[in-house]
């Protein structure tokens, strides 16, 4: 490995990743967890941890190996598949749904708090706070290259800095003891766990920041690829680590918390507990909480996006491209959080398997020659299911096609995309072995 880059930089990369990993979403999915799960909480968050953290780890790793970025992964199907993705993803993850979301979840989390409830819906009051909030943004992600030292020394450690502190404060003064286990927790606890921590749509972020993390380990003078990608690894263990601890810290709080009533959501449940634990002060604490975990995640996604279509429109800028994203980010958002999810998720439920198929199939593309077969196979495969997901997350009446899908294995469960990704891939495998074949006749008889 280079000499120049130490392994202080790649702990404080790691503590980068980690915090562009975590946003407001990763932040109000534990508790709720913990909560429903009660007495089953050991098997439901190691489920949740597989998931949650396994996935997006494998994205980095898968990254880091490729020592390029998603475009290069999407391209193995073919090049203009691999530009027609990446666009798609960078959109759905940065101007159109992602970074506004963020920023929409800052608001009403965060600072909406303090206000008087009949201010807080005020059109005029969220458009201030999202222009302060992007200005941020934007002057954060002028430069690529300080990012490590802006967010991995100095905002991760406030971010981490306030969970401890609520943690200690849950197991100092605990709540409550758990209570047992309900929907869909009572049954399969593991497997409840693995579905929740493969919603939270990490897997797809790791393809965009995974650019992030190997500039900046380039930016240091590594230029080797081996290095680089080990390098990468080892940050993204470092992030997951994190992640590890703080996702069974938070769910350790929710777990306790069952004599405040079972709460609708997350984001509720993380309330009523700061409210407990440390009393209408403590909002003040919860506000610092979602606001670094949101700006981080929002500065990453700046970032990302920019960095790619800087390299893919070679006559835009970085930064103009950072101040437009920026600029729609600002628009979307205030459209309200609520429109903003009901937008996202039928587009999520679509790419998000083809993100996992493509990943997982890079790690074993030596396996099967990188025929782009196998990869066109699996991915029609995939999104002939995944597309009926989105259709119906998005109400679309579909009820002929759901009395089909409703055969095929594992379709209950949320993952129906596995056994034809599979199918499609062995045939797209066979497809690309006749070639091979007919050329060796060929040259028998020949």
């Amino acid at each position: 490995m280079n000499q120049s880059l130490t392994k202080k930089h790649i702990f404080f990369t790691g503590l980068m990743l980690f915090s562009l990993f975590f946003g407001a979403g990763n932040l109000i999915f534990p508790p709720i967890l913990g909560q429903q799960a009660g007495d089953s909480f050991v098997p439901a968050i190691i489920g949740f941890i597989l998931t949650g953290v396994g996935l997006p780890l494998l994205a980095v790793v898968a990254v880091a190996l490729s020592g390029s970025d998603m475009q290069h992964l999407a391209g193995r199907v073919s090049p203009r598949f691999g530009i027609f993705f990446a666009i798609i993803v960078y959109v759905s993850l940065g101007p159109a749904m992602g970074i506004p979301r963020v920023a929409n979840v800052a608001y009403e989390m965060g600072f909406s708090s303090f206000l008087p409830s009949h201010h807080a819906s005020n059109p005029w009051i969220l458009f201030v706070y999202t222009l302060v909030f992007f200005g941020a943004v934007f002057w954060m992600s002028l430069n690529p290259s300080k990012l490590v030292e802006r967010i991995g020394s100095w905002l991760t450690p406030m971010l981490l800095l306030s969970i401890a502190l609520l943690f200690i404060g849950g197991v100092l003064y605990p709540i409550g003891e758990g209570g047992p286990a309900i929907n869909e927790y009572v049954e399969s606890p593991g497997f409840k766990g693995f579905m929740e921590g493969y919603l939270t749509m990490d897997t797809i972020a790791a393809l965009a920041f995974g650019i992030i993390v190997l500039n900046s380990i380039r930016a240091q003078g590594a230029v080797e690829k081996r290095a680089v990608a080990k390098a990468t690894i080892q940050a993204g263990l470092i992030a997951g680590i994190g992640l590890s601890l703080v996702y069974a810290a938070l769910g350790y709080l929710g777990m306790t918390s069952v004599s405040l009533g079972y709460a609708k959501n997350g984001g509720q449940l993380l309330t009523d507990v700061v409210l407990n634990l440390f009393g209408p002060s403590g909002l003040m604490l919860l506000a610092v909480i979602v606001t670094l975990a949101c700006l981080t995640t929002c500065i990453g996604l700046v970032s990302a996006c920019s960095q790619y279509f800087a390299t893919l429109l070679a006559r835009m800028t970085y930064n103009r491209i950072a101040l437009i994203t920026c600029l729609l980010g600002l628009l979307v958002a205030n459209l309200g959080l609520n429109r903003i999810i009901s937008i996202s998720k039928p587009i999520l439920l679509v790419i998000y398997p083809v993100a996992i198929v493509l990943i997982l199939l890079s790690f074993v593309h030596k396996w099967f020659g990188g025929r782009p077969q196998v990869y066109a196979g699996a991915l029609i495969g995939t999104v002939l299911i995944s597309l009926f997901d989105g259709l119906k997350e998005a109400k679309v009446p579909i009820e002929f096609a759901l009395s089909v899908l409703k055969h095929i294995p594992l379709y209950g469960q949320g993952i129906g995309w596995v056994i034809p990704a599979v199918f499609g891939g062995g045939l797209g495998y066979l497809m690309g072995k006749t070639p091979e074949r007919v050329d060796k006749q060929k040259s028998t008889k020949n």
